[in-house]
């Protein structure tokens, strides 16, 4: 299994939003390439990275850093966050970025995905946001109607490769993985499903693998120190 530790944007900076609310930002870092540095130092091959002023505006604010990124520590990078059209789709990939996950805009505009998916094949990604069941869109503050499974479903038929599926009750909030939601996914979809939310403690890391998940993500519990990233990798392993 691989693990993606994250790094979210804004203004140039490393934050982290408790639950994806703007309001309750921490900044971690003024200077982000010095924590992913920190990532590959301790054995990350992988770096999930979000544009949060993207999402509000649907640009590239913080390309300049997200390449700073990947050039000074070549770590595959994907990159997400509010990304709706193939101008940006293209603009990343170009730029030398690896993947690129689409959001509501998988949700709200299939033409997108679809043109998106022919062009490019596995470098799209799809991030499923879950509350309550559903899927929810624009920054997890809508919920689309859709429940996660049929949608998670659909986009295998469409031909998407890899899932970033997020429990969204327990992002930032630290109290362990939604073991049950992906198992079901893994037991349902034919598809490398990264999870998302939660992921605190390496017992968390080991229990996902054991379900043979691709990937998982770790976000506040590296910048706490309640999981050493070193440590998780070697149990993803």
């Amino acid at each position: 299994m691989i693990l993606f530790p994250a790094i979210d944007l804004y203004e140039g900076k490393a934050v982290r939003l408790y639950r994806g609310d703007y309001a309750q930002m921490t900044v971690y870092s003024e200077h982000p390439e010095d924590i992913a540095q920190d990532f590959a130092a301790q054995g990350a091959t992988h770096v999930h990275l979000v544009d949060l002023e993207g999402a509000r505006s649907g640009e590239t604010p913080n390309l300049e850093t997200l390449l700073r990124i990947r050039e000074s520590t070549g770590l595959f990078c994907e990159v997400g966050g509010g990304i709706r059209s193939m101008e940006v789709i293209d603009r990343y990939l170009r730029a030398g970025l690896d993947r690129v996950i689409l959001g509501t805009a998988a949700v709200e505009n299939e033409a997108l995905l679809r043109q998106a998916v022919e062009k490019h094949g596995e470098r799209i990604a799809v991030g499923v946001d879950i509350r309550d069941g559903e899927v929810a869109t624009h920054g997890w503050t809508e919920k689309s109607g859709k429940g996660f499974l049929p949608f998670c479903q659909k986009m295998e038929q469409m031909g998407i490769r890899t899932l970033i599926c997020t429990d969204i009750s327990r992002d930032g909030a630290m109290r362990g993985t939604n073991r049950q939601l992906y198992r079901e996914l893994t037991e349902q979809l034919g598809l490398q499903i990264t999870a998302s939310g939660g992921v605190s403690s390496l017992e968390d890391v080991r229990a996902l693998r054991e379900m043979n998940l691709y990937g998982a993500i770790i976000g506040k519990a590296y910048y706490t120190g309640d999981i050493r990233l070193s440590e998780a990798i070697e149990v993803a392993r």
